[in-house]
């Protein structure tokens, strides 16, 4: 397992996909604006911060995907980047519906809370855009560390 590669594909595939997030209303799906939800979890909204949670978590991710990979979990590849994705977003989606135990804006009523897979956001769509995103993400991440 290589740190540094996991690292760096772990930055770029986060930035893809929270440009895909972003692109996500443009293209009809609900608004699914993570770097504003987690950037407003300890009060005032602060992108900046927001922006920092989002590519340390893409990280934590990526060294876990590098991990099971160099251990004989699925591979690096178009498809275990698929796979991974599904799965990460099967397991992300139900901590989603837990946020609101320590999201000081949404105990104050300031931020909705996701719920479920960000259902509570766009209902279906916004679980078909949270897989199809970690899909996209786990693709990344498995073709920038084979690249590395």
């Amino acid at each position: 397992m290589d740190i540094l590669n996991s690292v760096i594909a772990g930055i770029i595939a986060t930035i893809v996909f929270t440009m895909v997030l972003m692109m996500a209303p443009k293209m009809g799906m609900p608004n699914m604006d993570i770097v504003s939800l987690l950037g407003s979890m300890f009060g005032k909204p602060n992108q900046a911060l927001g922006w920092t949670m989002h590519l340390m978590m893409g990280v934590v991710f990526a060294l876990i995907y590098a991990f099971l990979w160099s251990n004989g979990i699925g591979a690096a590849t178009w498809t275990g980047g698929l796979i991974f994705g599904a799965v990460h977003w099967l397991v992300v989606g139900v901590v989603m519906a837990m946020i609101p135990m320590m999201h000081v804006g949404i105990k104050s009523g300031a931020v909705q809370a996701p719920g479920l897979w960000m259902t509570n956001s766009g209902g279906i769509m916004a679980f078909m855009g949270g897989l199809v995103g970690h899909m996209i993400f786990g693709v990344v991440i498995a073709l920038v560390y084979a690249a590395l």
